[in-house]
């Protein structure tokens, strides 16, 4: 994909976000903004993806980081963002956008409708007029704290439901299985983790002990790629992680 795909990619995701604002007038909107970030930001032709962020009205309890909050697969869908070429994410509209990983995005989309001037710029190249969300290294662990928090919490939750019969029966749904529930909580905990570890070198949580699951091992990018995750329930062989 090149970068005026790319950019074309981006227009067309604005007109559809514009296009569901309008479809229910009345009713309290579910997605707010959506932004770039990545490299198409920086611009790389080719860019390895078009990364955006959207951003919905949910508070931040339901919607952790990596995870896929109610509601999403019927708007990724109706968006068209698992049709190739989006690495895709959510953010609560009480959360920052940037956070460790989408860095200095650009809104190209809100409620007031499309903003003709950043998509012309990345039409033109002129990366340089693009108004970036910044934020300082003090926010940013206090940030980092605080969703670190929340993905702890949500995977003790599901941890401690994996093997609910009623629990599994609810998230078997929609092509999805109770370890992709599973799969994300530990991928956006230990993300969010090394963020804290490695990126902003502070400690927040206690030493976890280490617990051997049953099974092989298995990698996933933790970066969030929306296309790193389990196909189903026949391919689950579990792994070695570290529990909280």
């Amino acid at each position: 994909m090149r970068y005026r795909r790319a950019v074309e990619k981006i227009r067309i995701l604005a007109e559809a976000c514009e296009d569901l604002s309008k479809r229910f007038p009345g009713e309290e909107p579910f997605l707010l903004e959506a932004y770039v970030f990545g490299d198409v930001l920086r611009g790389a032709d080719p860019p390895e993806s078009v990364e955006v962020a959207l951003v919905l009205n949910l508070p931040p309890s339901e919607v952790v980081w990596e995870t896929t909050p109610r509601g999403t697969l019927w708007l990724a869908d109706h968006l068209r963002l698992s049709k190739g070429g989006f690495a895709y994410f959510w953010r609560s509209h009480l959360d920052p956008v940037a956070n460790h990983y989408i860095r200095e995005p650009v809104r190209f989309w809100s409620l007031d409708g499309q903003d003709q001037d950043v998509l012309q710029a990345l039409a033109e190249r002129r990366l340089g007029d693009l108004p970036r969300v910044t934020s300082v290294p003090e926010t940013q662990r206090e940030q980092i704290a605080g969703e670190l928090e929340v993905a702890l919490s949500r995977l003790r939750s599901v941890h401690a439901s994996y093997w609910d019969y009623d629990w599994r029966r609810e998230n078997r749904r929609g092509g999805r299985y109770p370890e992709h529930e599973l799969w994300e909580a530990v991928e956006g905990y230990l993300d969010l983790l090394d963020a804290g570890e490695e990126v902003l070198h502070w400690v927040v949580l206690p030493r976890r002990r280490s617990r051997a699951r049953r099974g092989g091992s298995a990698t996933g990018d933790r970066r969030g790629r929306r296309a790193a995750r389990p196909g189903g329930e026949n391919c689950w062989t579990g792994w070695w992680t570290t529990w909280p």
